[in-house]
């Protein structure tokens, strides 16, 4: 498996590099942005590490420049653990979020935390509830006759979860483990998720159409 691993820390981008090597890695190491996204476009990683304080491009940029057109699972490595940059960095497309410092046993089991989810197949068939379509083979929702839209691997776990059960109201931590599993996911982590899906399913004009937001408990999927 490649690892592009983006740290203009050169000592630690030598102990995380020698420490995913030894776990089996493949590992492409950048210390900027641009050269972040050139190491990207050649060696096509299976994942990236990405520092968030970079020269020349930070890693917010590179984030999002590589969600455009990647969806290979990307970890963000920063000192910066205040809510507003954990927000960002999900905003922005990332898939897990690790505060500086870290032990590197905690970051490979991370990786593969990550790499498994983004690696489940999507389980055959179409779920049909509340005027929305779930194609699981194609990873698409439709509504209506309007045109599928891509969805990512978690954005369709979350609405596969929402759409079994339609009207019940489903806990925050019921649906972390049904989207990450025991290992990852949090509360802060599923907001961002539920933001990302109801802008690719909802209409502007009908706020909150199909995911119904219940203040304490969690969401419940309405129908459109």
């Amino acid at each position: 498996m490649k690892v592009l691993l983006v740290e203009d820390d050169l000592a630690l981008s030598d102990v995380v590099s020698f420490t995913l090597r030894r776990a089996g890695y493949e590992v492409t190491v950048a210390y900027d942005g641009l050269a972040a996204l050139e190491a990207f476009e050649a060696t096509a990683p299976d994942l990236l590490l990405l520092d968030l304080n970079l020269p020349r491009l930070d890693g917010l940029g590179v984030c999002r420049r590589v969600r455009a057109v990647s969806e290979a699972p990307i970890i963000i490595l920063s000192v910066r653990g205040e809510d507003e940059a954990v927000v960002r960095g999900l905003e922005m497309g990332a898939d897990d979020y690790m505060v500086k410092p870290f032990s590197p046993t905690q970051l490979v089991a991370r990786i593969r935390a990550v790499t498994r989810r983004a690696g489940v197949q999507a389980t055959p068939g179409t779920l049909e509830a509340g005027g929305l379509s779930l194609d699981r083979s194609r990873g698409e929702a439709r509504r209506g006759d309007l045109p599928p839209v891509r969805l990512t691997t978690l954005e369709m776990k979350l609405l596969e979860a929402l759409m079994r059960d339609p009207g019940r109201v489903l806990s925050a931590d019921a649906l972390i483990a049904a989207v990450w599993g025991p290992e990852g996911g949090d509360r802060t982590m599923l907001k961002q998720l539920v933001y990302r899906l109801r802008a690719k399913i909802e209409d502007d004009a009908t706020p909150a159409a199909f995911i119904e937001t219940v203040p304490g408990i969690g969401y419940a999927f309405g129908g459109g």
